[in-house]
């Protein structure tokens, strides 16, 4: 998991392939004009999800992992919660390659406060439970091949 501010983002390209991809639309595109739904930027590899969000409580927050991609996602309106636990540290759980992901039962064991101009990365060894916030938000999550 990495957790840093937009002015960064950069310094993470080497990580993947596609991150230079994703970083470009990031800083090319007015993110918060955009409608909720989905864009193909490269068919099976990198695609971006917006989303609106409603409330949630951190009880209502589920874990998920996903082995296929990993996961870009900057809240856009306001501060969003997301918790973490190390995928090595969860239970077992059906996984769904359709959606590419795996949802756990139970409460994350850490939390990160991520703001309007930062990023959160979350690898396939990260399980996290985005989303928490106490009046809804609209948020991007880029999905990028591993």
């Amino acid at each position: 998991m990495v957790l840093d501010n937009l002015k960064n983002l950069r310094d993470y390209e080497s990580l993947n392939p596609l991150f230079g991809k994703a970083f470009d639309y990031i800083e090319s595109t007015d993110l918060k004009a955009l409608e909720p739904g989905k864009i193909i930027l490269i068919e099976n590899e990198l695609i971006v999800n917006v989303s609106q969000i409603g409330p949630k409580t951190k009880e209502e927050a589920k874990l998920e992992t996903h082995d296929e991609f990993v996961d870009i996602q900057l809240p856009l309106t306001d501060v969003e919660v997301m918790g973490y636990t190390q995928r090595a540290d969860l239970p077992s759980a059906e996984y769904d390659a359709s959606i590419d992901m795996a949802l756990y039962d139970g409460a994350a064991t850490d939390y990160i406060t991520v703001k309007p101009g930062m990023f959160a990365l979350f690898f396939p060894e990260d399980g996290h439970a985005p989303g928490i916030t106490p009046t809804g938000l609209k948020k991007i999550i880029i999905k990028v091949k591993k």
